[in-house]
């Protein structure tokens, strides 16, 4: 088989600006070769999405159902519109994706009203939750409905299981839903060493959105209902936000091939493991610091900021605080299932120049 595409790009080069800068896992690629031929039943009655179910009920329990969307912007705002009323909102930290790097996409598209909370950390805790969990009654205010996390966070911290079941039982007692947002929920399994539903089901979550982007897909991410009595309307939602994917068979092959034996953990312990790497390399460096504990596949750093712009002339990467003050900034390095120990070593080489230049 030919093709008139042309490669337009180096498939050695590497970055740490995301883990979504990687290319698709060989295995998922596979699978998607795998799907293709003949024809299939389009608009999720295929055999492929079918199947799913059975795959995140083993991983997430008996009763969970399954959405298949394009992109986890989508995911989130699928979601957190089936778990809210039109005068309901949700709690989320300040750093949150849907608060911070989703283009609004939350209040313009989803019509949703977001009430963020100041956190050190990333993280929500029962007490922080309370400093926006208030007005209930008041018709002057949005009602608060839903709290949604991340794990692992935005700032690459993770929630342990007891902190997810002390969000949601507080959440609960007060008549609220929760959300996690699961990006990275593979990397923070691996992390954990513990199963996907350890930090999901089993500690109360109700609706997770579940990542497939950043962990080897090519495109895909997966609403995924642990408490039906939590989530409505999201066969029709999914439409009427333009998610239901016609050749769905594509996207729904993929999780299967990353779920059903353990791509996704050989995949997030790669990332995570990167990372460490990474941190122990450059922690020791002269002009830079690490503010916080490298807990998944992200590493932060503060460091000069004439350095950071000459290395990402070598290793494309983003600030993530510019803010910081003296000459120095803060950035982001993230490692991705395909990053290996020499990207990481040619990437610390380099920094150790640009500092002592």
């Amino acid at each position: 088989m030919t093709t008139d595409a042309v490669r337009r790009h180096d498939p050695a080069a590497r970055t740490f600006a995301s883990d979504n800068y990687a290319g698709v896992h060989p295995e998922v690629l596979a699978a998607i070769a795998l799907a293709n031929g003949g024809h299939q039943v389009p608009y999720g009655d295929d055999v492929y999405t079918e199947a799913l179910r059975d795959l995140f009920g083993r991983h997430f329990g008996e009763g969970a159902d399954v959405f298949p969307v394009f992109n986890g912007t989508a995911a989130n705002v699928v979601s957190l519109r089936s778990m809210c009323a039109p005068w309901e909102a949700v709690i989320c930290p300040q750093s949150a994706h849907i608060n911070t790097d989703e283009g609004g996409a939350p209040e313009v598209t989803g019509g949703l009203k977001l009430l963020p909370v100041s956190t050190p950390d990333g993280k929500l805790t029962p007490e922080l939750v309370d400093r926006q969990a208030w007005g209930f009654g008041d018709v002057h205010r949005a009602q608060p409905r839903v709290v949604s996390i991340s794990n692992a966070t935005e700032l690459g911290t993770l929630y342990t299981p007891a902190e997810i079941r002390a969000v949601c039982d507080h959440a609960h007692e007060l008549g609220l839903l929760v959300h996690l947002d699961g990006s990275r929920i593979t990397n923070a399994a691996a992390a954990l060493d513990l199963p996907l539903r350890a930090l999901t089901t089993d500690v109360g979550v109700d609706v997770l959105s579940f990542g497939g982007t950043k962990i080897g897909l090519l495109l895909g991410e997966v609403v995924v209902v642990l408490n039906p009595a939590a989530a409505r309307g999201l066969p029709y939602l999914r439409k009427t936000y333009m998610q239901l994917a016609s050749k769905m068979r594509f996207v729904s092959v993929q999780f299967e091939a990353l779920l059903q034996g353990d791509l996704w953990l050989r995949s997030a312990r790669q990332a995570n493991a990167m990372a460490r790497r990474l941190a122990d390399a450059v922690r020791d460096m002269p002009g830079v610091t690490l503010p916080r504990p490298v807990e998944a596949n992200g590493v932060f750093a503060i460091l000069p900021a004439d350095v950071a712009d000459r290395l990402r002339k070598r290793f494309r990467f983003y600030n993530w605080d510019e803010q910081i003050g003296g000459g120095m900034v803060e950035v982001r390095w993230m490692c991705a299932f395909d990053t290996t120990e020499t990207d990481v070593d040619a990437f610390a080489a380099a920094l150790a120049e640009e500092l002592s230049a």
